[in-house]
């Protein structure tokens, strides 16, 4: 990492929980290739504290990123947002301009790229309602895919997927029929203990797999997709793809180093 100076340039990442994450790995080793006077650290935030902390990044000037479970609040919080994070109501990426935090999402893009080698044909089937939901509802709808939300809630999956029809997705709730894409869009895989998001039997015929978590050695269910024979990545493709995109955010003259930063990546966890 650079040497921290009184002029460094700071970035935050923040969320709750916030250990997991491995955001600052990932651009502090991007700054030390590319030789820029900037620290990436995180910042654990709860739902109480984020309105008087974002305040605080604003009187500051702090660019960053936002991780679960804040990136729907956040987007209600920011004053300015682009089209796409407004039309999500959700914020992964923030930054200062003209004395006010601007909101961005992402996430669609770092998706879509992490998905395009995996041949993720539809329908696709995705497990939660959250901000990473709504990336898949906003990529699904570019790629032409139909999708179905499944959620502990059968009301959730309901209003998720009005909503997401009135993105334009061609969304239903998860009915059991057949789908030959799964995306786990919940937090379950952080914790060792977590279940599943998908029963193997939910999957009878699926050909892909993305799970949005990562872990040491990949997820516990990504590995099992594998072992059925699916093509499967965990989180962390998306998370380099949509990090580079965040990355031109804060950056925009530079060229993320994305070798850098999968290699960074790779390398944190191995450590875990």
């Amino acid at each position: 990492m650079n040497r921290i100076r009184g002029s460094s340039r700071p970035l935050v990442v923040i969320g709750d929980p916030i250990a997991h994450s491995m955001s600052p790995a990932m651009f502090n080793a991007a700054f030390t290739a590319l030789g820029l006077d900037a620290v990436y650290i995180p910042v654990r935030t709860d739902e109480s504290a984020l309105p008087h902390v974002l305040r605080a990044f604003e009187s500051v000037g702090i660019a960053g990123n936002v991780t679960i479970p804040h990136k729907v609040a956040v987007a209600r919080l920011l004053i300015r947002v682009t089209s796409l994070a407004q039309e999500l109501e959700a914020v992964n990426t923030f930054w200062p301009e003209g004395g006010r935090l601007v909101g961005d999402n992402t996430d669609v893009q770092g998706l879509m790229d992490a998905l395009q080698p995996l041949d993720a044909d539809g329908p696709w089937l995705v497990a939660g309602t959250g901000g990473a939901a709504r990336a898949v509802a906003a990529a699904a709808r570019e790629l032409g895919m139909p999708l179905l939300v499944r959620s502990r809630s059968r009301a959730r999956a309901a209003e998720f997927a009005a909503w997401a029809r009135e993105l334009g997705a061609d969304c239903q709730p998860d009915d059991g029929r057949p789908v030959a894409t799964a995306i786990n869009a919940t937090p379950l895989g952080l914790r060792r203990a977590d279940k599943a998001p998908f029963a193997d039997r939910t999957l009878d015929g699926c050909q892909t797999a993305m799970d949005l978590v990562y872990a040491p050695g990949g997820t516990a269910w990504m590995r099992d997709c594998e072992r059925l024979g699916m093509r499967a990545a965990d989180g962390r493709s998306m998370l380099v793809a949509q990090g580079a995109h965040a990355f031109h955010r804060f950056f925009p003259n530079t060229r993320a180093p994305l070798e850098v930063m999968a290699a960074a990546v790779n390398r944190e966890l191995d450590r875990c």
